[in-house]
């Protein structure tokens, strides 16, 4: 039996396996459970190791130019991964994970697992003030999707593996297989459906099963005993809430302030990460708290051992530490620091309200742990995971009715706060998740990529035999007029002609342009979205609209129609759903022939053209220049192997590449050319 043979059977089992439903979405849950337990396992012992080699321990303590230093150097070889390794690695994970979800059907490349784990825990190893929650979920997150890419699988299954693998990391993080399962849905899909909870739930068990062999059956704080001590008590809880609501929106609005000046600045990505770094290690020379994830300071504040003033200063520490680690860009999550904000605004709360109310009011601890639920809750818009994670971690259903009060009155503070800490990040990329898969696909396009180069615009005084004439003639179906400004003000349509035709005999040496426009409301520039374009499309009952410069809205560069934005949309679509979902069918196009997919629209395999290498996909501009769209990636491994690799803006073309072309016949023929 020869290699060829083998392999065709292996594949034929391995397809046999994918059609097997109940089976496959068993098994291979179990598979990303596994692994997102051993890869949060891994970054735990990254982290401790880093500490030792860096700091001779855990908690931080060296003398203060080191503290300094060390937060620095880190930083700037975190910078180094993110710049040259792996960009999805910056941040704080979870929003590349839903936009990889909302955008690219689950795909995440391979690379961010290992990139994700070195920059996460190199950034708390050297005193970086995040968590390592998001970068754990992040990591499970591409083991799902990486399994989903080997075995070639759907959309729907796709998402639901980075589903699984998002659960995997939040239960083995916490030891929380409930809250890992409801975050996966909550946040990651916002899916509750039986089919797409059933993986996760597999996921979530199995990773905990593995944290709990490495580390023993215990939560991740150590939490004292709850007392509700009189029902009156529910009354501060709930002003708690408020107050958490406050700080959540204060964290999310620094953080990407910060983060805001941070991009401003035009310097490669490490010299940011390395100032961020020595910012943080100097509020951290005199409140070593706010280093790395905090338990330790989480855990003082829950048995009350920590003075009022110092829970007050480090929740505004906190807030400024962690914002200003995540804003210059280096990795780690919010999920943490949520957490001890939270922890510090009710052990704060706590100890000013037990001084005055002892006989009423329960310890500063108690409050600390509601406050921690409210706070994430009000960060990640994320109520049912925030809860379960401190109900699990507790065990006691004396704290459910305090912890939905405060939790809730925290969420509905916020709602003043457009989007969440994950959603903002992709909001302003112009993505919404809640909008549908439809609107971002939109939404990625620019109205350069569609516009056509011509307009028609008459003057004022042009007879109506001469509009007549135009219109006969033209493929324009809306004529324009300027005003005294140069501005396009008024237009003439179809319509408005219709409604003179019954006159038009006697009209027609006495009518002129200007006596028959009506205003035209809807103008939009060149970088427009095509989701904007699309609602002005549905404003008015209108064919085209006019493209203006988006620096001079005299300069008039021509038209879009909204039939060639439904086909933009319609390709796009096509695009990525062949790339999500039949990636052996790619993979097999022949060589020697273009197979049409769509009217009009073909796939071929080229090889890599020769002024292409050495550049990235991001110079090239390969859609706007070329008219094509490259679906797939085919290159040769190190050992020699064919690999595929989907593209992205940051791919730099290598001697021997082929590219996976899909376009017009005549556009495709001629990149094949060059």
């Amino acid at each position: 039996m020869n290699v060829s043979t083998i392999k065709q059977k292996a594949l034929a089992l391995v397809d046999k396996f994918k059609t097997s439903d109940h089976l496959f979405m068993i098994i291979v849950p179990i598979i990303i459970g596994l692994l997102g337990g051993l890869g949060a396992a891994a970054l735990k012992f990254l982290i401790h190791f880093f500490q030792y080699i860096l700091w001779t321990n855990e908690h931080y303590i060296a003398p203060w130019y080191l503290k300094l230093i060390i937060p620095a150097g880190g930083a700037f070889v975190v910078g180094l991964i993110i710049y040259f390794f792996s960009q999805e690695a910056k941040g704080h994970g979870v929003p590349e994970v839903m936009e990889a979800i909302a955008i690219r059907n689950g795909v995440i490349r391979p690379r961010v697992v290992v990139g994700k784990v070195l920059a996460s825990a190199l950034t708390i190893g050297s005193g970086g003030s995040v968590g390592r929650e998001g970068p754990i979920i992040q990591t499970g997150s591409a083991i799902g999707s990486v399994l989903g890419q080997i075995f070639k699988l759907s959309r729907r299954r796709m998402q639901t593996l980075v589903g699984c693998g998002a659960a995997a990391g939040i239960a083995a993080a916490f030891n929380a297989p409930i809250a890992g399962a409801m975050f996966a849905v909550e946040i990651i899909l916002g899916d509750f459906t039986v089919s797409q909870f059933s993986p996760i739930v597999i996921s979530s068990v199995t990773a905990t099963v593995v944290s709990r062999a490495f580390y023993g059956n215990y939560p991740a704080f150590q939490v004292p005993k709850y007392e509700l001590i009189h029902w009156i008590e529910l009354i501060p809880y709930a002003v708690l809430g408020l107050i958490a609501g406050i700080v959540a929106v204060l964290f999310i609005r620094v953080l990407y302030f910060i983060e805001g000046k941070f991009d401003a600045i035009k310097v490669p990505d490490f010299y940011k990460t390395t100032v961020g770094g020595l910012m943080v290690g100097s509020l951290g020379i005199f409140f070593p708290q706010i280093f790395g994830v905090g338990y330790d300071a989480i855990n003082q504040a829950l048995y009350g051992q920590m003075d009022v003033w110092l829970l007050g200063a480090l929740i505004f520490l906190k807030i400024l530490a962690s914002s200003l680690t995540l804003g210059s860009g280096s990795s780690g999550g919010i999920f943490a620091p949520s957490l001890f904000m939270g922890a510090m605004t009710g052990g704060f709360f706590g100890s000013i309200l037990h001084k005055l109310f002892p006989a009423i009011t329960a310890g500063p601890g108690a409050y600390a742990l509601v406050a921690m639920s409210a706070v994430v809750a009000a960060t990640t818009h994320a109520p049912i995971t925030a809860i379960l994670i401190i109900f699990e971690m507790t065990g006691d259903y004396k704290i459910i009715l305090p912890l939905m009060i405060a939790t809730i009155i925290s969420l509905v503070t916020t709602r003043f706060q457009e989007g969440s800490i994950y959603t903002l990040k992709l909001m302003r990329r112009g993505i919404n998740i809640h909008e549908g898969k439809e609107l971002n696909v939109l939404r990625s396009m620019k109205v350069k990529d569609v516009m056509r180069r011509s307009i028609e615009i008459l003057s004022p005084d042009t007879p109506m035999t001469e509009v007549i004439e135009k219109f006969i003639t033209s493929e324009h179906n809306e004529f324009y007029i300027k005003d005294e400004k140069g501005q396009i003000s008024e237009r003439i349509s179809q319509i408005e002609l219709g409604a003179i035709a019954p006159q038009y005999e006697t009209l027609k040496d006495f009518v002129l342009a200007k006596d028959i426009t009506i205003p035209n409301m809807a103008v939009v520039n060149e970088n427009d979205n095509l989701g904007y374009v699309m609602r002005q499309f549905g404003k008015e009952n209108i064919s085209e609209i006019p493209v203006v410069s988006s620096s001079d809205s005299t300069n008039v560069l021509g038209t879009v129609w909204r039939l060639d934005v439904i086909t933009a949309y319609n390709k796009e679509i096509l695009k990525r759903d062949l790339a999500g979902e039949v990636l052996t069918t790619l993979t097999n196009v022949s060589r020697k022939k273009m197979v049409e997919v769509m009217e009009g629209y073909y796939m071929h395999e080229i090889d890599v053209p020769a002024n292409f290498i050495g550049k990235k996909i991001k110079e090239l501009d390969v859609r706007n220049k070329y008219g094509v769209d490259i679906i797939l990636i085919k290159k040769k491994s190190r050992n020699g192997q064919l690999v595929t690799e989907f593209p992205h803006a940051r791919y730099t073309f290598h001697p021997h590449d082929s590219l996976l072309l899909l376009g017009e016949r005549e556009k495709v023929e001629y990149m094949s050319k060059l």
